[in-house]
């Protein structure tokens, strides 16, 4: 849902497309990482929120952080997974990881042609509860 609403917000401003494409990959490998490696926040919740501004969009994902920090990994070419981060990587001006008070989020700037405005939206997002924690991450 929250991808969608991302999509249909970028796509409103007038982002092209593939831009569009690639926010929502790395929407989508940001809220796995977090659902998979990192417990939730207070209400089985992780945050998303994006900022569309000057010719880029920020990601962040937040969540209640997990017993490693996120980074990439070197994923052998039979490895299952692994790869999440190195896409984020490869489709992002920058990314990191920040920890406050909520919590730790994940953020990525990704490339957008500007289009004069700001466009602002915060997505709660509904967690399954707590999370296994796999080391790693």
């Amino acid at each position: 849902m929250a991808r969608q609403r991302l999509a249909a917000e970028l796509t409103a401003a007038g982002i092209f497309d593939g831009v569009v494409g690639d926010a929502v990959l790395v929407v989508s490998e940001l809220l796995s990482n977090a659902i998979r490696h990192a417990r939730p926040l207070p209400g089985s919740n992780l945050r998303l929120s994006w900022d569309l501004t000057d010719g880029a969009v920020e990601i962040a994902v937040t969540d209640g952080g997990a017993a490693t920090r996120p980074m990439t990994a070197q994923a052998t070419v039979s490895s299952l997974g692994g790869r999440g981060l190195d896409i984020v990587d490869y489709l992002a001006r920058n990314w990191g990881v920040r920890t406050d008070d909520a919590g730790l989020t994940v953020w990525a700037v990704v490339a957008a042609p500007a289009d004069g405005q700001n466009h602002r939206c915060a997505a709660p997002v509904r967690g399954p509860g707590r999370r296994k924690r796999v080391p790693g991450r």
